[in-house]
C-alpha cells in the first residue's frame, strides 16, 4: 500500500510560488497557479503574505495583474535552497 503524500510546508509553497515567478519574469496569477499547483483561494492568501514580506511585488499593466519577485525574494529562494541542500545531507527534507 502506498503511503499518503505529506502536505507541503508553508516554506515549500513559498519556494514554489517564488520559483515560478522568477522563472516567468512577470507572472500572471494563472501561470503561478499552474506552476505552484495551488487552488486560487490559497494562492491569493500566499501572494498577499509574500507581498507583505516584500518577497513579491504586484504590477498592474493595462488591466493585467502580474507578480514579480523582488531582490529580497531572490535572496530567500537562494537561502532556502542552500538550507535544503544542507538538510538533505542529513536525510531531512523540506
Amino acid at each position: 500500500m502506498a503511503q499518503p503524500e505529506k502536505q507541503r510546508s508553508t516554506i515549500r509553497i513559498y519556494l514554489d510560488i517564488l520559483s515560478a515567478t522568477a522563472e516567468e519574469g512577470n507572472a500572471k496569477t494563472t501561470r503561478i497557479l499552474q506552476r505552484a499547483n495551488l487552488p486560487h483561494d490559497r494562492l491569493m492568501k500566499h501572494l498577499a503574505e509574500l507581498q507583505k514580506r516584500d518577497l513579491l511585488t504586484e504590477v498592474n499593466n493595462e488591466g493585467n495583474r502580474y507578480y514579480t519577485i523582488t531582490t529580497k525574494g531572490q535572496d530567500f529562494v537562494k537561502e532556502v535552497r542552500r538550507a535544503q541542500s544542507f538538510l538533505s545531507a542529513f536525510g531531512v527534507y523540506i
